[in-house]
């Protein structure tokens, strides 16, 4: 992996990255940034979210309508609400084993799988019927 030097430019996304427990998108990030300083462009953070994620300090949750980034960069599951666009961690261990059963039926040597469940947030279900299902 290339040595890249820490700029300014970095941290601050990194920083901004770290303060939220949200799965921000690229977006939501960068208005974050620019709400601290001004004159960093977009450009500059989506160029500083795709070096953080190459080199492991943050994770990219692709998502079907846009990615998402995420402090957490162990192996774990995502849900995410198709109400109100929220994502958060599945609180269930991420199974290594599903990886070895695809290695011995596929022959692929599988690095990681990722996953996102698609539904409904407790909140959501609250709002459209006034009560959780």
């Amino acid at each position: 992996m290339k040595q890249q030097r820490n700029t300014r430019q970095r941290q601050l996304v990194l920083d901004v990255v770290r303060g939220r427990r949200d799965h921000p998108t690229a977006e939501q990030i960068y208005q974050s940034v620019r709400e601290q300083d001004a004159h960093v462009s977009r450009g500059t953070v989506y160029r500083n979210l795709n070096l953080l994620c190459d080199n492991r300090e943050i994770y990219r949750v692709v998502m079907s309508n846009s990615d998402r980034f995420d402090l957490r960069t162990d192996p774990h599951y995502h849900m995410h609400c198709l109400v109100c666009d929220s994502v958060v961690d599945v609180p269930y261990t991420y199974d290594r084993a599903y990886d070895e059963t695809l290695e011995q039926e596929t022959g692929y040597r599988v690095l990681c799988h990722h996953m996102v469940v698609e539904g409904v947030c407790p909140d959501c279900q609250r709002s459209e019927t006034g009560s959780v299902q």
